[in-house]
């Protein structure tokens, strides 16, 4: 593994709670806390780390404000605080997204674009979210202001991408709210360029908008997702349901890697359509989506007495929920790939999978998706006796 400077920032910013940690140390407490959890269940495959643990965040959210002296900054708000830390350079983020974040303070000093006070409602720039592609090296930077129009934002712009060829999108979008969210309820604004930048996963191409979701770490998701296709023994007969689908990530790396027939369900229109517009770009014709609650929607597949062969679910950090795992059950899928970012909600979703059917745990593989963090990815294959 690749030796690595400690952060300056670490216990000031605290959202690398590991920092502290050789990154081997780190691996082995993450082990660890798997074991406590989930060893009981199966063995666990030892964790997935990175050769290199650093600069891997390629979608970054930065907090605009001054410092005692007066000073525009960016940075993040202290773990459990409303206090905002400047960071001038970020040993997890993608090295661009820094270099970005310097221009914009500059540039909005230069154009007297003001930091926006949310006690007061004034000023204008409140956020700042930045996407960047590991294929194709593009970025998109999204503009979140507390007041619009920019002052002089046709001339920001055109500096920006003076500076920067990289950036090939650049939008904006009001949010005024009080809230801790970046992002707003209001629509975001194109201001300049193609709307989206393009990243590469699993030798599949996926449009990635100012709002749609997508891994923060390509690199470690490509692990994640191989490693659950692996787990998943696809056949070409095989129907596939992807529940909490999203922007189609899993169904469409299934649908390419070997299955007969792949349904994603999905609640969030917006994320359909942006499934639905990456199965057309990568010329796959053997997924297709659906809006729906995916509790309901098994349910419903189950009274129809229709199954499937694999269910993968990758709900969000609280879990799944016992309508939705009543509903699997009732599905009867030969294998279950359950993929977690919460070691918890796993522990107890896998619990009430194996207390209200015959399903055994076949095989449990974590992966070290956020280095430095407390964070777990973890992937548990159930299946039939």
């Amino acid at each position: 593994m690749k030796r690595y400077a400690k952060c300056p920032l670490s216990r000031t910013c605290g959202a690398c709670q590991l920092m502290d940690y050789s990154y081997q140390h780190q691996l082995d407490m993450k082990m660890h806390h798997l074991e406590d959890l989930l060893g009981q269940f199966a063995p666990i495959a030892p964790i997935q780390g990175m050769e290199d643990p650093t600069c891997y965040r390629n979608k970054i959210q930065a907090t605009f404000g001054y410092d005692w002296k007066g000073s525009l900054v960016s940075g993040i708000y202290r773990e459990g605080t409303h206090l905002l830390v400047p960071i001038r350079s970020c040993m997890v983020q993608h090295p661009l997204a820094d270099r970005i974040l310097k221009s914009i303070r500059n540039l909005a000093t230069r154009f007297g674009i003001s930091a926006y006070d949310e006690d007061e409602g004034f000023g204008y720039l409140r956020h700042v979210l930045i996407k960047i592609s590991n294929k194709t090296g593009e970025a998109m930077v999204v503009l979140i202001c507390g007041r619009t129009p920019l002052p002089s934002s046709a001339d920001f712009i055109a500096a920006l991408k003076g500076q920067h060829p990289e950036i090939t999108t650049v939008a904006q979008q009001l949010n005024a709210e009080k809230t801790s969210m970046v992002l707003g309820n209001e629509p975001v604004q194109v201001l300049w360029g193609k709307g989206y930048i393009e990243e590469e996963l699993c030798s599949l191409t996926f449009r990635i908008s100012p709002t749609s979701f997508f891994q923060v770490n390509p690199t470690q998701a490509e692990v994640l997702y191989t490693l659950a296709m692996r787990m998943a023994r696809l056949e070409s007969t095989d129907f596939v349901i992807d529940a909490y689908c999203g922007t189609g990530t899993i169904a469409l790396i299934a649908a390419k890697s070997g299955a007969g027939e792949v349904l994603g369900i999905e609640l969030n229109e917006t994320a359909v359509r942006d499934a639905e517009a990456n199965a057309e770009r990568n010329n796959l014709e053997n997924v297709h989506f659906v809006t729906a609650d995916a509790s309901s929607y098994l349910k419903d597949l189950a009274k129809e007495k229709k199954g499937c062969d694999v269910l993968f679910l990758d709900p969000p950090r609280s879990g799944s929920d016992e309508r939705f795992l009543a509903a699997a059950i009732k599905l009867e899928p030969r294998r279950i790939v359950y993929i977690s970012c919460n070691p918890r909600t796993l522990d107890r979703d896998v619990r009430y999978l194996l207390r209200f059917s015959d399903y055994q745990v076949k095989g449990i593989q974590p992966v070290d998706m956020f280095p430095h963090t407390d964070h777990i990815e973890t992937i548990v294959l159930l299946a039939r006796e």
